[in-house]
């Protein structure tokens, strides 16, 4: 991408103008390269660049070595497009903001400056040639579903977002990003019949398109025979991406202050936090649920990239350095997603988010695969993904929302067809206490929820009475 100044200039240009007590600068500078098919046609594919520049002005507190002041407030205001000649207005603005936010509940020091040792290089790029391997081996996949008479759609996304902080403390951090994913669809050639699958991945190198595409076939396969089936609790197998639909909410509902408030299924009755108490309940499998910025295929940001506050985050935390976190460690809570401020104020270990979710139901993450765990299974079913997930209650995290693309019955170790969907209610930290088996842990997708939380790595589970509290029409 090119660009007339460069990312780093703008954030010390920004910087220099600021009028306010501190202020923190972020630049985004992301290229994105796609390519889309349907009816095992590929239809479009194109590549798109963006920069972006956020400014947080702190107002009426002192920063840095000296603590902020309580009634110290933040103002953010974000834009694309800016360059030097509009980078004044974006900072006034966000003066302004401060100035008319009032007292920020989570008001704290700036975190103290360090420097990155590559700040100075130019942000990365992405391009079609990420499609370089990928693109024939597509080829093979759209012929082989021409060959079989069924439909392939889908599209595949990747993204290079190079980051850089500054910070009037002395911050100047890079961090280069890549993303991407692959979701793919296939149906019967009288499209009655329909299968998803979705990949993540940082490179597209590891994305085997054509054992996807051959997973898919199998499936519309199974699909051939229909079973009507009531709603109920069933035994039922979920792979690593439908657990991934119910633990990224989980962790999206695992902050520290709401469970202080007495706002979550994190709280205590009474008052105060669970922590130490078990998640696992009677269930023979301990979980391990963690994040770690360095986790091998995982990696992400090494450091707190807020760009709101609110009870999950802190702008004032901007540049916080990030470490591995057991959210969950053999069964018992041990942290919950806490800012600076609420830390203190609970008097518990400081654990910022981080960008990846792992689940483990044995340590390393060992255990059989999912076709294993199938063929061990006298009778249940086999899930594919959820979706349209919503809170019920928070007190509990109940959840409900449907199945989708593929409910299958398995008896005597093999499927034998396609049921109806259903409508599901289920909380997944309820979920946790009742697992009677886990797989090994493998980097999935979440449809539900991959295209904002892309990085997380889970278990196959088995579950002896998920709850498909009624039939639903849905396709």
């Amino acid at each position: 991408m090119t660009a007339s100044v460069s990312p780093q200039e703008l954030v010390e240009r920004a910087l220099e103008l600021s009028r306010a007590d501190g202020a923190v600068v972020i630049v985004d500078a992301a290229t994105d390269a796609n390519l889309r098919w349907a009816n095992n046609t590929l239809t479009t594919n194109g590549v798109s660049a963006g920069q972006s520049v956020t400014v947080i002005s702190v107002k009426n507190g002192t920063v840095g070595a000296a603590k902020t002041q309580p009634k110290a407030g933040a103002g953010v205001v974000g834009r694309s497009g800016v360059d030097l000649s509009t980078l004044e207005d974006l900072v006034r603005a966000s003066e302004k903001a401060a100035e008319d936010a009032g007292p920020a509940d989570d008001a704290n020091e700036l975190i103290p400056g360090r420097v990155s040792a590559d700040w100075d290089a130019a942000p990365e790029e992405t391009g079609i040639s990420v499609f370089g391997s990928f693109a024939p081996a597509l080829g093979e996949a759209l012929e082989a579903a021409r060959a079989e008479g069924s439909l392939l759609f889908g599209y595949a996304e990747h993204s290079l977002s190079t980051q850089y902080l500054g910070s009037s403390t002395g911050l100047r951090l890079r961090h280069v990003q890549p993303t991407g994913s692959v979701q793919l669809n296939a149906k019967s050639g009288d499209r009655s019949r329909s299968a998803w699958a979705g990949v993540p991945t940082a490179d597209f190198a590891d994305v085997d398109i054509v054992a996807v595409g051959r997973d898919l076939a199998r499936r519309l396969d199974w699909a051939k025979r229909k079973i009507d089936l009531p709603a109920g609790r069933y035994p039922t197998l979920m792979p690593p991406t439908a657990v991934a639909d119910l633990m990224i909410y989980a962790f999206w509902s695992a902050s520290l202050r709401d469970a202080k408030d007495g706002r979550s299924v994190f709280s205590k009755t009474g008052g105060g936090v669970k922590f130490g108490e078990s998640v696992s309940g009677t269930s023979p499998v301990k979980v391990t649920m963690r994040s770690d910025p360095a986790a091998p295929g995982l990696e992400c940001a090494p450091y707190v990239e807020a760009y709101s506050s609110d009870a999950f985050q802190s702008v004032f935390d901007n540049g916080l350095e990030l470490g591995p976190t057991d959210w969950i460690r053999d069964g018992v809570l041990t942290s919950l997603v806490a800012t600076r401020r609420t830390a203190a104020a609970a008097q518990a270990p400081l654990t910022p988010p981080v960008d990846n979710l792992i689940l483990e139901g044995a340590p390393g993450g060992t255990g059989p695969s999912l076709a294993d765990m199938v063929a061990s299974t006298d009778d249940g079913l086999l899930l594919t993904c959820l979706w349209y997930i919503r809170e019920v209650d928070p007190q509990t995290l109940l959840l409900t929302g449907l199945t989708r693309d593929g409910v299958y019955k398995v008896e005597g170790g093999e499927v034998v067809g396609e049921v109806n969907n259903f409508r599901f209610n289920e909380s997944p930290v309820a979920l946790l206490s009742r697992i009677a088996e886990a797989g090994r842990t493998e980097r999935t997708y979440s449809r539900e929820w991959g295209e904002n939380f892309n990085r997380t790595a889970m278990p196959a589970l088995r579950v002896p009475d998920f709850n498909m509290s009624s039939v639903s029409q849905a396709s």
